[in-house]
């Protein structure tokens, strides 16, 4: 019996345990099985290092029990080797079994079917399983995740979205146990339905087997061989969550929701339970996913990324026109123009980003889509933490003057953010000079706001390039700017008529009141800007205020009194009582300021 083994037969072990269990005369090796392994293993793939190690055994095996082994053929050039999949490398591997009328032993259903169409003898071999354990085997009913190391023991993840439990075992798994469940997760999803091998690259693999997202890595991506599995606990219906029935009429009739949450919130159950909501009011529902791992109805469509590109999925899309498509997750900028232009097009979108606080999830857009159609685009935020809805956002866009602007002619487009159970605003978004401020309102159209550092730096920019060595004082307060100039200085940044000023207001979008430096004190709060260090937060003020006493304020209370060194700042040790305050209000995002005593 003469044999002719392919790749898939070759890379895992299964031809040379065949052949051990079957009397062969002779083993031919084509030349394009072996052209195709070297391809693989120089691009680092782990097929293809097994593969060359599966020809050195093979070669030994020979050697040892006296059967005749012989390569024949051509030899594939790099090209067709690169694009196998149009079977031109399968085809020169089926000609060398005609050739000596020999029998083609495979393990790819495809090749066995064409070779036995041609009148090839073919042995098809069933998918190879290398270890008694498989990855679903270490799962229980209430795991969620399960994580493999080589050397480290095993553990697993149980519970819900905001009640996790690390439950770790005795059983520590060697690399080569790793490596056996591993081949096994990937033969399994070459040859079963529903399943599928989302990325391939060297040192790590991602598969979707049925309902099980598996990562695998490997050095030299990952110090050591590693395999993280995760799967749904459960599916959840949209009644299950604790939410107000207008925000499910909200659900229903929005046409661009972000549901936003940090990994592991339960952003892809909620999703699951919006789209399964969707579909029972007879709406065409698909899902944009890459990897596939939302457990939803087989009524719903599940797409990934076409040749890799999530653009021409999304053409393909308004093709199909679905009523909603939800797009989980988006990262890159190219999945966020995706997203707009789906939804430009009139197809409702939900989109899952991960952000730690509802409003990151809207700045996301900030830069990748114009400003002014971010709310033509998403119109509710939804937040997801500890498996729960958290806070909910709605955008709208007008033309007025921000909060804290006095002056009617500095009326601009502003997008407002409100709350959408009590309708309170809580942030704009505008622009300032040449950046894009995201303002927090908390919860009051009048609430007044300080400008950012970064606004601040942008009017020093300016008033700096006019006259760059005049000796000023700059200051911004409720977007009002106040440059302190000594009396001669004062003409130039003026200008004849007032100019100069009107050119500075225009380019920065703000009032500016040029003053003499020995007049009256700047009474208004002193912006405070906050570093945290090591041993210390660092509280930094204009330097023309350095050596001078201040006390420091937030909303209104005094926290502290002391005087500022010679570059305007004070340090206040992180465990000390103060450092506590501090860092409290830092983590809340709370304004600091001072005035002089």
């Amino acid at each position: 019996m003469i044999l002719v083994p392919d790749t898939s037969v070759v890379v895992d072990g299964r031809f040379l345990s065949y052949i051990v269990s079957h009397a062969a005369d002779e083993v031919i090796v084509p030349e394009a099985v072996v052209a195709e392994i070297e391809h693989l293993a120089s691009m680092g793939k782990s097929s293809g290092v097994s593969g060359l190690a599966e020809l050195l055994r093979l070669r030994d095996h020979a050697v040892s029990e006296g059967l005749m082994l012989t390569f024949h053929g051509k030899r594939p050039l790099g090209h067709d080797i690169e694009y196998a999949r149009t079977g031109a490398v399968d085809d020169i591997i089926r000609g060398v079994a005609a050739d000596f009328g020999a029998t083609l032993v495979t393990g790819d259903r495809v090749q066995a079917q064409v070779a036995a169409a041609k009148g090839i003898e073919v042995a098809y071999l069933e998918p190879y399983v290398g270890t008694t354990l498989r990855i679903e085997d270490l799962f229980d009913p209430d795991a969620m995740s399960v994580h493999l190391k080589a050397g480290c023991r095993v553990f697993s993840k149980k519970g819900r979205p905001g009640a996790v439990v690390v439950d770790r075992t005795d059983t520590v798994l060697s690399e080569h146990e790793l490596e056996d469940i591993a081949l096994d997760i990937i033969e399994r999803a070459k040859n079963t339905r529903d399943c599928f091998i989302e990325m391939d690259e060297p040192g790590a693999t991602v598969v979707q087997l049925r309902e099980y997202r598996i990562a695998i890595t490997k050095p030299p991506f990952s110090d050591k061989y590693e395999i993280t599995a995760v799967r749904p606990v459960r599916k959840v219906p949209l009644d299950e969550y604790a939410f107000s029935s207008q925000l499910k009429e909200r659900l229903s009739s929005a046409e661009g929701i972000l549901v936003s949450g940090a990994p592991g919130a339960g952003k892809s159950t909620f999703v699951q339970a919006i789209a399964e909501h969707y579909h029972a009011l007879g709406k065409i529902v698909k899902t944009m996913e890459k990897p596939r791992d939302l457990q939803v109805s087989d009524e719903i469509t599940q797409y990934t990324a076409l040749s890799g590109d999530m653009a021409k999925t999304g053409d393909i899309l308004l093709l199909v026109r679905p009523d909603y498509t939800i797009f989980d997750e988006m990262r890159k900028t190219s999945d966020f123009i995706v997203y707009a232009d789906l939804r430009l097009a009139g197809v409702g979108m939900i989109g899952v980003v991960h952000a730690t606080r509802t409003i990151d999830a809207i700045q996301r857009f900030i830069g990748r889509i114009e400003l002014g159609m971010i709310p033509q685009i998403v119109d509710t935020v939804v937040h997801i933490d500890g498996g729960q809805v958290q806070e909910i956002f709605t955008l709208t866009f007008t033309v007025k003057v921000p909060s804290g602007m006095t002056e009617s002619d500095l009326a601009r487009p502003v997008i407002e953010v409100f709350s959408f159970e009590d309708r309170r605003l809580q942030y704009e978004i505008y622009t300032f000079g040449e950046q894009v401020v995201v303002m927090a309102v908390g919860g009051g159209r009048g609430s007044r706001q300080q400008p950012s550092r970064k606004a601040q730096r942008n009017v020093e920019a300016e008033v700096r390039a006019l006259m760059p060595d005049a000796e000023v004082q700059i200051e911004v307060r409720n977007n009002r700017v106040v440059i302190r100039a000594q009396p001669e200085d004062m003409p130039y940044l003026i200008g004849k008529k007032g100019k100069s000023v009107a050119r500075l207001e225009a380019r920065l979008g703000m009032k500016v009141d040029v003053v003499e430096a020995q007049g009256p004190e700047w009474k208004e709060e002193l912006p405070v800007y906050v570093k945290a260090q090591k041993k210390y937060y660092v509280l930094s003020v204009d330097k023309h205020y350095a050596g001078r006493s201040l006390a420091f304020f937030s909303e209104g209370r005094e926290l502290f009194q002391g005087t500022t060194n010679k570059k305007g700042s004070i340090k206040i040790e992180n465990e000390s009582d103060m450092g506590t305050e501090l860092s409290y209000l830092v983590q809340k995002q709370k304004f600091i300021y001072a005035v002089p005593v």
